[in-house]
């Protein structure tokens, strides 16, 4: 039985670490679920100038995983994965799979996450189908990561966001590290993708892990 990882991205900036995370998903074998919320096409378009359309969603997303974080255009091979491995599903369809308990999911990762994703999520709103599917999430017990993007953060976002905790949910900032001998944008945009993943538990290599030497990360590069 297909069992994907339902990937959500809202209106936050950081449209490349919702890519780098794809990438990663897709490399490590794993099947993916894609939803796009209708304020995250705004900020892709902003952020890579790649207008995301339901129905040449399959194009659109290559050029957007063949992006790298400094903006050029094939940094990637932008592979989509063995076909049935990526299945893409619009944030108006309620009707879509992701938004029922049985359907069969790993969990979902939410990256970037936005303030008002944040907020409909924690007040179980599911305004649209990524609200949706991150409180079937919760409801199910699976794992739900939120890579909040947000500075700085208002108390009101705060308390949602420490009630996504309490419900089971990782709270990831997207925040990159420096230990680990970052040279390029790619590199932090990586880091928080790997954290996400981290915390999903799915393998990776996106990036060097702490190994208890002072500038051990540096040395490696």
């Amino acid at each position: 039985m297909r069992q994907p990882w339902i990937v959500g991205v809202s209106g936050a900036s950081g449209t490349p670490y919702a890519a780098a995370v794809l990438r990663a998903l897709l490399d490590a074998g794993e099947s993916v679920d894609l939803v796009v919320s209708r304020a995250a096409r705004l900020t892709l378009l902003d952020e890579t100038g790649i207008a995301f359309r339901d129905a040449h969603w399959a194009d659109d997303l290559r050029a957007w995983l063949a992006r790298g974080a400094d903006g050029k255009p094939d940094a990637f091979a932008g592979e989509l994965g063995p076909p049935g491995s990526l299945r893409y599903w619009s944030a108006g369809d309620l009707a879509a799979g992701p938004s029922s308990g049985s359907y069969p999911a790993k969990g979902m990762l939410i990256v970037p996450a936005s303030t008002a994703a944040v907020a409909g999520v924690a007040l179980g709103l599911s305004k649209d189908l990524l609200q949706r599917a991150a409180s079937v999430t919760l409801k199910e017990r699976r794992p739900l990561v939120v890579a909040v993007r947000e500075t700085p953060l208002g108390g009101q976002t705060l308390r949602q966001l420490v009630t996504l905790n309490d419900a089971g949910a990782v709270v990831l900032p997207a925040t990159p590290a420096f230990y680990a001998g970052a040279t390029h944008i790619q590199d932090l945009v990586d880091f928080v993708a790997g954290r996400a993943l981290d915390a999903a538990g799915v393998a990776h290599a996106l990036y060097g892990r702490w190994g208890g030497t002072l500038g051990g990360g540096r040395s490696e590069r």
